[in-house]
């Protein structure tokens, strides 16, 4: 099965992979403007369009007054369609830093699902990581801060970086895991009990993961 790939209506500059036939593609209120520039034809639009400012055809509106964000409408969308792999565009980057936090937790929401998603920025990417690995190859250069989401995080391991945890326990009360930095060898970061939010730069791309156990 494809992937969802999500518009929302912050800034970004470039798709951060190539769309499959299979993907099914949901603009949420303003991210139809990305998706009109990119040419995009999106399967479905959806949102309360206070941010588009009208309401387009065909598109499935919802009131502003309601519990879910437009991110969150569209990823109930994409799981009560069997979805488990989550892009979400203009997702980070916006002026709003309320919204850039319920993404966090539209992540954790994911993975209390079944699924996993990624934020996708103009420099960063996103995930949040539960029960479970990241690995990214040897090569990779950069930045890459973990953080506690929610109750400690148990056994978590982080290595090939140059600052090394052995199933170590982070707290959601202390930043521990900021600022670590990839050496250039193949790194792995694993939590065993708990989720953690992970950043880094987009430049390096997409891990491989425990789907499975997320």
């Amino acid at each position: 099965m494809g992937k969802c790939v999500i518009f929302c209506a912050a800034e970004f500059d470039a798709l951060a992979r190539p769309l499959e036939p299979e993907d099914y593609v949901i603009a949420a209120d303003g991210g139809l403007i990305h998706t009109q520039t990119l040419g995009i034809a999106p399967n479905e639009i959806l949102g309360d369009f206070d941010s588009l400012g009208y309401l387009p055809c065909g598109a499935r509106v919802f009131p502003v007054e309601k519990d879910d964000t437009d991110a969150m409408l569209a990823i109930r969308r994409g799981l009560s369609m069997g979805y488990r792999e989550f892009l979400l565009y203009g997702s980070l980057d916006g002026p709003r830093l309320d919204h850039t936090v319920a993404n966090f937790q539209a992540l954790q929401f994911l993975c209390g699902r079944g699924a996993f998603g990624y934020l996708v920025g103009k420099n960063t990417l996103v995930t949040v990581l539960q029960n479970g690995w990241l690995e990214f190859p040897a090569g990779t250069q950069g930045l890459i801060s973990v953080f506690c989401m929610g109750p400690d995080a148990l056994g978590v391991t982080e290595e090939g970086l140059k600052y090394a945890l052995d199933k170590a326990t982070l707290t959601h009360g202390f930043p521990l895991g900021a600022s670590n930095h990839f050496t250039g060898q193949p790194a792995r970061i694993q939590v065993e009990q708990g989720s953690l939010l992970i950043l880094w730069d987009r430049a390096n791309g997409f891990p491989r993961r425990s789907e499975a156990l997320c």
